[in-house]
């Protein structure tokens, strides 16, 4: 994790090794249609087998994401630097009702690596650090996990669907595609205001839920998730035992995926509470050298993304906006409140159909019984000098970031995004300086 920064900067080894281990693995994958604009991965279609393997129902992916930041002027650290990071995601798929005539069943396993650093680390105040993040991609333990390894199965013509096994709650819960590199856009803002409850990509848990398809259009679900801190530990990415566990996590969430118009522009609306039965700090109650008081957590959620206008009558383009907002209870979690709108241009240029322009603002709020409980602390310390190391900044307010990206569709495998970002007061800290990103991230589907 602690490597020298020019191991970084470029980090070409993880991209070469894994693309030699996986070409090895695929026999076939120099194919003739590989490497080509049109094919859907980097390595073709293995000389047709990989089509033949979907249709019998197996489908194999392997993604490659890397993110890099620029420092380009302010933050704690205003000196021009670099970091970068980056993430494999090995995947399989198996339609059990094509492969057993098992009906609405499916199985799937992933196994993902992350690696690098974040520039966030340089924004931000080292002893706070950021409340987001400048690299999304960077974070939950830069190590390999056993991200997916879950059983669904659809009931009553799948007027019910239960899932279980190793999951992540956000690929289920506030859930929806975002190219945004800032964490502070992306989908389950839930999970990233309170991570220590609801653990997102790439942490997997024990856990499932239970999806009630009540018309074609809307939903409920019910989740249940084992909490276990062990999960978020370097190494521990295969660890399935619950020795260690704390509590539950519960979600539930109403959702709404209507079209609108002769278009049928799509929209996401969902709406979703949380309880967790684990014990955490109160934070307004800090005295005598250390908090007194212990409680459970919960909080809200709410999520809504349309299409606003297509393109020439296609929906796949066209002007869209996303509005997030996150409430968690003001006993227990540092960011109590959170909000994000966001707007997504797909297919700008008749030239660039698959292209996309996004842009972003964001606000995270610091929970103020946080607040009183730093200055409490450093009183009794007796520090009030800032650049002291044992000196606790104090974090107040909102912390709020701004993005603005331009995502390239170069193939049908490859996608380069260029983005500029603004962070005001890093880590909600008034002293740290608003620092201005540069970043440049791409995405890889072999």
């Amino acid at each position: 994790m602690n490597r020298k920064k020019a191991e970084h900067c470029f980090s070409l080894r993880p991209l070469a090794t894994g693309t030699l281990v996986f070409a090895m693995l695929s026999g076939s994958a120099l194919a003739a249609d590989a490497f080509s604009y049109d094919s859907q991965y980097m390595f073709g279609d293995w000389d047709g087998y990989r089509t033949q393997l979907e249709k019998e129902g197996v489908k194999f992916d392997v993604n490659y994401t890397m993110e890099s930041a620029a420092n380009l002027g302010g933050g704690a650290n205003s000196n021009t630097t670099m970091r970068y990071s980056d993430q494999w995601a090995f995947g399989a798929s198996f339609d059990l009702q094509k492969l057993l005539d098992w009906q609405d069943a499916q199985f799937q396993v992933t196994i993902t690596n992350r690696d690098g650093q974040n520039l966030s680390d340089q924004v931000a105040d080292r002893r706070t650090g950021q409340l987001s993040s400048v690299q999304e991609v960077y974070g939950r333990g830069q190590t390999w996990r056993l991200t997916q390894f879950w059983l669904s199965k659809g009931l009553f013509d799948n007027a019910v669907n239960v899932k279980a096994g190793r999951v992540t709650v956000g690929e289920d819960f506030d859930k929806f595609d975002s190219l945004f590199q800032n964490l502070a856009f992306g989908s389950g803002q839930a999970g990233n205001w309170r991570g220590d409850r609801w653990f997102n990509w790439p942490v997997s848990q024990w856990g499932g839920r239970v999806k009630l398809n009540i018309t074609p259009e809307v939903f409920f679900q019910v989740g249940f998730y084992n909490q276990n801190t062990a999960n978020y530990d370097r190494g521990d990415g295969f660890r399935f035992d619950t020795n260690n566990s704390e509590g539950n996590l519960v979600p539930v969430e109403l959702g709404w995926q209507p079209t609108f118009g002769p278009d049928k522009l799509p929209g996401n609306y969902r709406i979703g509470y949380y309880y967790s039965s684990v014990n955490g700090d109160v934070y307004g109650s800090w005295r005598d050298g250390g908090y007194q008081d212990k409680d459970h957590a919960y909080g809200g959620y709410i999520l809504a993304q349309q299409q606003l206008t297509s393109q020439g009558g296609d929906a796949s383009r066209g002007l869209g906006v996303i509005v997030q907002a996150v409430m968690n209870d003001h006993k227990t979690s540092k960011t109590d409140n959170y909000q994000s709108i966001a707007f997504t241009w797909k297919g700008p240029f008749d030239a660039r159909p698959q292209d996309e322009i996004g842009v972003g603002a964001a606000r995270i709020h610091v929970n103020s019984d946080y607040t009183r409980s730093l200055r409490e602390q450093n009183r009794a310390n007796g520090e009030s000098d800032f650049d002291s190391p044992t000196y606790l900044p104090i974090q107040e307010g909102a912390e709020y970031d701004y993005e603005i990206y331009y995502n390239a569709h170069l193939t049908n495998w490859l996608a380069l995004r260029p983005n500029l970002q603004y962070v005001t007061a890093p880590g909600a800290v008034s002293e740290v300086k608003d620092a201005f990103v540069g970043g440049i991230s791409a995405n890889i589907v072999f």
